[in-house]
């Protein structure tokens, strides 16, 4: 889980989100809210059995489909994918900074990570399995423009990351959630959180990021390996765990998730070999 940003960003952060509990009618309960990564969003609890999120970006700056991007789902994706329900939303911006805030209903589930790999021990029943297979189903049925994942960095992160050459183009594409780390799902039942980035990805790359995710916990892996080993073992989904193992090297140069490192050279060896 993120930590709080610099006191400065921290300070207006707070402020802006007290702002958009007053713009929302809502009251938040005075517990220090959930940091996103470096101080760009900041999420509480608040009445009503609801919760509050505050999204913000530099003013003038584009940006993207991460702004809306749990709106639009809430549009296209099929009601039966288990999701936070957007209640309503409100915008406003100052001279340097454009905020968003998100309204939704409070799930009653908890994350099952403060972070992108697994806990020690996590076993979840058959019936956790069985929904996640078929939400991620439904969500690369999906029909959208929005696009999660680029070519163009592809052709420049996986050489620069993976340290070899290799044939970057993307053999087949998919809607994917394109976050699905253990920190944005939820049990003992499943609800699948954080919607921001979801759009076109490499075909398995949801899957392959729980994948890959998972390689510090070998059962774990070897649990997730078993329920979606058809994606996971097709040319295209080899593709996308190589997609994903660059990106989790791209971090561990910057301190990220290292005891990940051992356990993917590993996979890597096998991907590659």
């Amino acid at each position: 889980m993120p930590s709080p940003p610099e006191d400065s960003t921290a300070r207006r952060m707070r402020y802006a989100l007290r702002r958009a509990a007053d713009a929302l009618d809502v009251t938040l309960d005075g517990t220090e809210g959930i940091w996103g990564w470096e101080g760009r969003s900041l999420s509480g609890p608040a009445s009503g059995g609801q919760w509050l999120r505050l999204l913000a970006a530099p003013a003038g700056r584009f940006r993207g489909g991460s702004w809306d991007g749990s709106e639009e789902a809430g549009k296209a994706v099929p009601d039966a994918v288990p999701r936070p329900r957007l209640r309503t939303a409100h915008e406003w911006a100052d001279a340097d900074h454009a905020y968003r805030a998100e309204l939704y209903e409070r799930i009653q589930g908890t994350s099952l990570s403060d972070g992108p790999l697994p806990p020690t021990g996590l076993r979840l029943p058959h019936s956790w399995w069985t929904s996640l297979r078929t939400s991620l189903a439904a969500i690369a049925a999906t029909g959208t423009d929005r696009v999660a994942i680029r070519q163009e960095r592809l052709d420049w992160a996986m050489p620069e990351f993976l340290g070899t050459a290799l044939d970057t183009r993307v053999p087949a594409w998919a809607t994917a959630h394109a976050d699905i780390q253990w920190s944005n799902l939820t049990g003992p039942d499943l609800i699948i959180l954080d919607w921001e980035r979801w759009g076109l990805a490499p075909a398995g790359y949801d899957e392959a990021t729980l994948y890959i995710s998972s390689l510090t916990a070998p059962e774990l892996a070897a649990r997730v390996h078993q329920a979606f080993e058809p994606a996971l073992t097709s040319p295209a989904g080899r593709f996308s765990q190589l997609v994903v193992a660059s990106e989790f090297l791209q971090g561990m140069r910057r301190g990220n998730n290292l005891e990940l490192e051992g356990p993917l050279r590993r996979q890597l060896a096998l991907l590659l070999g």
